[in-house]
């Protein structure tokens, strides 16, 4: 698992897990690394290498590294790169993470998508929102200049996109995603729960965070960034080995090691 920072990364727990549920003797370590430092990182691997996960800063500098996926050429960010045969070749799971995760809780159709933030979770969220019926996805934007990706994507989507200032009103819709960073949404948490009856949060530490405990009050149904997280490396592992792991596998000992760390916190 490469990024920077690194150290708060659960994803060595998943992929050991899913290992040794295969019977594998790999291994999965958190390697910290930046985007300047990534290319040179990878061209130093070696035959023992079957893949890598990432994350951010990495996920559009990886485009560059490796034939790329449809997906992740389309959103316009990796977080995996898988290696064989001398190749590399770079997709992107997020956006069948998140598909997974809210199909986990519904299998209606979501019209109405409001998207939180405008960076490279965003467009992953943007590609996903199309897969889950989007008609209409609203981006409140912090900055709403740097939406003009966005606006460009969802062209290519043939979804209809409106961009509204982090100040203004959240419109009511279906589904509401949160892909800003921890704390960043929590003074639009009470407008935004009264929003959708959906609500995801992208963060998973500290949990839970002020949108879902105001969306837990007014009886939404929220999925967390650890449902996120089990979603992406389960294809991630799909990728790497060519086998299917069941998620319980995965919940399982991403239980068992919360459940460790906050032993640890209470002591």
């Amino acid at each position: 698992m490469l990024g920077s920072p690194i150290e708060h990364s659960l994803s060595p727990i998943l992929h050991r897990a899913a290992y040794a549920h295969l019977g594998l003797t790999w291994t999965y370590d958190k390697v910290e690394v930046d985007e300047h430092q990534l290319a040179s990182f990878v061209h130093r691997l070696d035959a023992t290498w079957r893949g890598l996960s990432l994350t951010m800063p990495l996920k559009v500098a990886v485009l560059q590294l490796g034939q790329v996926d449809h997906l992740a050429r389309l959103a316009g960010a990796g977080n995996t790169l898988v290696l064989g045969g001398g190749d590399r070749w770079v997709y992107n799971t997020d956006v069948g993470g998140l598909i997974w995760a809210v199909r986990q809780v519904t299998v209606a159709p979501l019209p109405r998508v409001t998207i939180l933030g405008t960076g490279a979770t965003a467009r992953s969220a943007l590609v996903s929102a199309r897969d889950l019926g989007a008609e209409l996805v609203t981006v409140v934007a912090r900055t709403p200049a740097k939406a003009a990706a966005l606006t460009t994507l969802s062209d290519q989507l043939g979804v209809r996109l409106e961009v509204r200032p982090w100040s203004g009103e959240v419109p009511d819709a279906d589904l509401v995603v949160s892909t800003v960073v921890s704390r960043a949404a929590d003074g639009l948490a009470p407008a935004v729960a009264c929003s959708a009856p959906l609500i995801v949060d992208s963060i998973y530490d500290p949990w839970p965070t002020a949108l879902a405990s105001a969306a837990g009050q007014a009886g939404c149904t929220v999925v967390s960034g650890l449902d996120l997280l089990i979603g992406q490396a389960l294809l991630q592992i799909e990728l790497m080995t060519g086998r299917v792991v069941a998620a319980e596998v995965l919940y399982t000992a991403l239980e068992s090691e919360l459940v460790d760390r906050r032993r640890v916190r209470d002591c």
